[in-house]
């Protein structure tokens, strides 16, 4: 089936934007292969093999990587056992964009370190805690309303605002309940009273650094709800912004896309996060570039070059989100969400849902952003999950 030059890519989870990774792997000629801790995942529904994998477990995940030997091995999400990808990466395996990138960025503390403690670069006053006593102690520290964030989390899970002392139990208990891994310990950040947050998506590739135009968004607890391409910013915002996301991402290294989450505020701008992998928010990059993130994405791991990136059409996404758990759904109304001009509609196939989880997500264009938000807001109300069980 595969030539004998055919490169095999491992995705280590496998939600949609893994889905769209393996889909862009696939059109290169790329032998894919989908890991994740369930069945039936995104990725797994295209990709060539899956398997079912605890990836915190590193004996498990050592187990498959050496079983399939891929060229490439990309993670997709931060529940990963880390340690054994550097360890996996000494004895020659190639892990993008790299094992140390991957191993820093899966817990909040260590980008933040890198960031403001080695990088210099602005970000908001911040403390850990592994108590509840350290946490009370932190709040007080860096004054209230604060952020409080598990330290190792995805999609917003277990972030909270903390705004009074009498807040601080409450979000211990769901900072405890939403974090990923085997940690207990959190971050306290400074609320940042910020205009508007964005991500930058940079690109690491044999041609240099690359940015896409800025993408804004509106979070709901900790989690995006809509983004849009391009945000607003001024020439002065833009390059600020890009000369942080050049510096955080240089330090990370390697190849691929980075998420790089930003705060633009009246004081100027703030580093805020970065994922090194394509980022829920760059879904929109499906109707505004030339190349989405995540055909980018696999070009730059690849060591292709990657020319300027085209803004074709300013865009938003919008995305529909589950309201209760169940192992039985069906997305009804695509046939007039899709009648919204312009307008395209991705299913992610996900098995079952949970309060909060994704399940599809709405793609517009129009002559301005304005118009883009309005037709994705539109067409997604028409959109409606129903459970069965």
């Amino acid at each position: 089936m595969f030539g004998t030059q055919t490169k095999k890519i491992m995705l280590l989870g496998s939600g949609e934007l893994g889905k769209e990774t393996i889909i862009e792997a696939q059109r290169l000629g790329l032998e894919t292969i989908a890991v994740d801790r369930y069945e039936n995942a995104p990725a797994m529904q295209v990709a060539h093999r899956s398997y079912v994998v605890d990836m915190l477990d590193g004996e498990e995940l050592r187990s498959v990587i050496e079983r399939e030997k891929p060229d490439l091995v990309v993670p997709e999400i931060e529940a990963i056992a880390t340690e054994t990808l550097v360890e996996l990466e000494k004895e020659g395996f190639r892990i993008v964009p790299t094992a140390n990138a991957v191993n820093l960025t899966m817990d909040r503390e260590g980008i933040r370190r890198l960031a403001s403690e080695e990088l210099g670069l602005p970000t908001a006053k911040y403390a850990f805690a592994d108590t509840l006593y350290e946490l009370r102690n932190a709040v007080q520290k860096i004054g209230t309303p604060c952020v409080i964030k598990p330290i190792m989390s995805s999609s917003g899970k277990g972030q909270t605002i903390c705004r009074s002392m009498e807040d601080v139990e409450w979000s211990w208990n769901e900072a405890m309940a939403g974090g990923r891994g085997k940690k207990a310990r959190m971050i306290v950040e400074e609320f940042i009273h910020f205009e508007s947050e964005i991500t930058l998506l940079t690109v690491r590739s044999a041609s240099g650094t690359t940015f896409c135009a800025p993408i804004g968004h509106v979070q709901k607890d900790g989690d995006y709800i809509e983004s849009w391409q391009p945000h607003d910013m001024s020439e002065a915002q833009i390059l600020e912004a890009q000369d942080i996301a050049k510096k955080i991402t240089d330090g990370l290294g390697g190849f691929g896309v980075f998420g790089v989450e930003l705060f633009l505020s009246p004081q100027g701008v703030y580093f805020s996060e970065v994922s090194p992998r394509p980022h829920d928010t760059g879904m929109v990059t499906m109707v505004t570039q030339d190349l989405s993130e995540f055909a980018l994405h696999v070009r730059a791991i690849l060591g292709y070059p990657i020319p300027d990136v085209q803004l074709v059409k300013p865009g938003a996404s919008h995305t529909i989100k589950a309201i209760k758990e169940s192992k039985k759904y069906h997305i009804s109304g695509i046939a007039e969400s899709l009648s919204v001009p312009h307008t395209q509609v991705r299913v992610f196939g996900k098995p079952e849902t949970k309060v909060g989880r994704r399940m599809a997500v709405v793609l517009s264009n129009g002559e301005s952003v304005d118009d883009a938000r309005e037709r994705a807001q539109t067409a997604a109300s028409k959109l409606m999950l129903t459970y069965e069980d």
